[in-house]
């Protein structure tokens, strides 16, 4: 198994607070996680002005206004912060990304060497936008939230049209609900998405824990996305479906584990580790009683004990009958050698 890339998502969690943005770096490195990942935009390129909050968004950021427009300015990441925030995460020794919402956002990213660009679900169906990022030629991570299959062949084969091989897109399965009922989750459309496309899969995690990104690694996500905050009552849309630092800490140290779990060549066989316990935990044939030199062994006069330094009981049928060439005493463990 190859290294899951582990993207610590931190979204618009910043509150628009710079010192937050800076605090959120810090803590996907200390967690390990190989990408902190933003989200820039400008909110006038995004949505209308009379664009109303998803459900959740109204839950989870509890203002008079239903606006969308002006949540997502208070949610701006500024253009005049990211350099500092990529040398500020160049520092602490993890990746700086961010996902771009709107052209002149995916235009800027470019222009600070931003190496991939993720695509977020909304834009599944935006032809223009997916015709643009695949034009830049880069590596393209695409969420696939609130999508049929239909739609994400469509935007895959857009991409390709556009110049991209397929070892250049990573398709992650993903359910927009803010959190995502674990019912709704489906999992199993990962596998599903990989079988149809023939593209790299991830997961994009929107759940409570983090059971799911877990067992997405299991079933071969090659990239894994998860939401991340300072503090879960920290207002704003986001923080309630996000893992507080610890959580994250223990996400990445799981799929780490994880990772180690599934290397091998699938062939079940006994492991260098275990090897030492075969004579511990297996067992052998033993004399029940002290037997003399020419008897004939029968069932009764066998137990079967640990440890397993003897002749296996898989033998059993083959050492009734033969003959003993010595004297023994009870709980004797049989060898082949005091047979004849």
């Amino acid at each position: 198994m190859t290294r899951v890339l582990v993207i610590a998502e931190a979204g618009v969690n910043h509150n628009g607070d710079f010192e937050k943005a800076k605090k959120l770096i810090e803590i996907a490195a200390e967690a390990g996680a190989d990408i902190v990942k933003f989200q820039t935009f400008k909110a006038e390129n995004l949505v209308s002005s009379f664009a109303k909050k998803a459900e959740y968004q109204q839950h989870n950021f509890t203002e008079a206004s239903n606006n969308q427009f002006s949540m997502l300015k208070k949610l701006e990441l500024p253009f005049d912060w990211h350099q500092e925030l990529i040398d500020y995460a160049k520092s602490l020794k993890i990746q700086f990304a961010s996902t771009g919402f709107d052209e002149e956002s995916v235009d800027f990213l470019e222009g600070l060497g931003q190496s991939f660009f993720k695509i977020p679900s909304g834009e599944v169906t935006n032809l223009p936008f997916l015709e643009h990022i695949s034009k830049k030629n880069k590596p393209v991570i695409l969420s696939t939230g609130m999508a049929e299959i239909k739609e994400i062949i469509d935007a895959v084969e857009i991409l390709k049209i556009n110049g991209l091989t397929d070892d250049m897109i990573t398709v992650l399965h993903c359910n927009t609900e803010y959190p995502t009922p674990y019912e709704d989750v489906n999992l199993k459309a990962m596998l599903h998405i990989e079988q149809v496309l023939g593209v790299k899969i991830g997961y994009s995690d929107h759940t409570l824990g983090i059971e799911v990104p877990i067992a997405a690694t299991a079933l071969g996500a090659t990239v894994i996305e998860k939401h991340f905050t300072l503090d879960r009552n920290l207002p704003g849309p986001d923080h309630y479906a996000s893992l507080e630092p610890m959580e994250l800490k223990a996400m990445v140290k799981a799929i780490r584990n994880i990772e180690k779990a599934m290397l091998g060549d699938g062939i079940k066989t006994c492991s260098n580790s275990e090897s030492k316990n075969k004579i511990i935990a297996r067992r052998s044939l033993l004399l029940k009683k002290d037997l003399a030199a020419g008897t004939i062994i029968t069932i009764d006069d066998l137990e079967i004990k640990r440890p397993g330094t003897g002749i296996s009981p898989m033998k059993i049928n083959q050492v009734i009958g033969l003959k003993l060439k010595n004297d023994l005493p009870k709980e004797a463990i049989l060898q082949w050698e005091d047979l004849i």
